[in-house]
């Protein structure tokens, strides 16, 4: 699976300003709940109750805050690069600038693992990384996500 079965280009928000990491997951929900034609409000308490669970602050400046969601087909993305780093709770400490939203159907099992760790397999990429957070332009940002995975070399 290719980040590019995941997002779409209305789903890139190139400056979120946020001032916590609240405001960042009710932002993406919003952005979510109108681009999936989902209820904000359950988007937003499901990403809470999710990070109650623990953080989804995967360190080097990065969470994948992720939910099941009634009313979706298949697995869904948006990503946000943050014009100010906010406090996430991270695993290293850090505050986080890249976020991507992961929401996948309520029923999902497998579909949504391998969705989250090929999410968060791509994230681990510091190049990709640093590219999104020079870029400020929606269009950048979508063509750096929906950029087919390059094949895992086998040893």
């Amino acid at each position: 699976m290719d980040l590019s079965d995941l997002v779409i280009a209305e789903g890139m928000i190139s400056n979120l300003k946020a001032t916590s990491k609240k405001q960042a997951l009710q932002v993406l929900a919003t952005k979510a709940a109108s681009i999936f034609s989902l209820e904000e409000p359950v988007v937003l308490d499901l990403l809470l109750e999710r990070e109650r669970l623990g953080t989804t602050g995967v360190g080097n400046g990065v969470a994948i805050p992720h939910a099941k969601v009634p009313g979706l087909a298949e697995p869904r993305g948006v990503f946000a690069r943050l014009d100010q780093p906010v406090d996430f709770d991270a695993i290293d400490d850090q505050p986080v600038d890249i976020i991507f939203l992961l929401l996948a159907p309520e029923g999902a099992g497998a579909e949504h693992l391998k969705a989250l760790a090929r999410v968060s397999r791509m994230f681990r990429n510091g190049s990709l990384c640093e590219k999104l957070r020079g870029s400020h332009d929606k269009t950048a940002l979508f063509a750096l996500l929906s950029e087919p995975a390059e094949p895992t070399a086998v040893a």
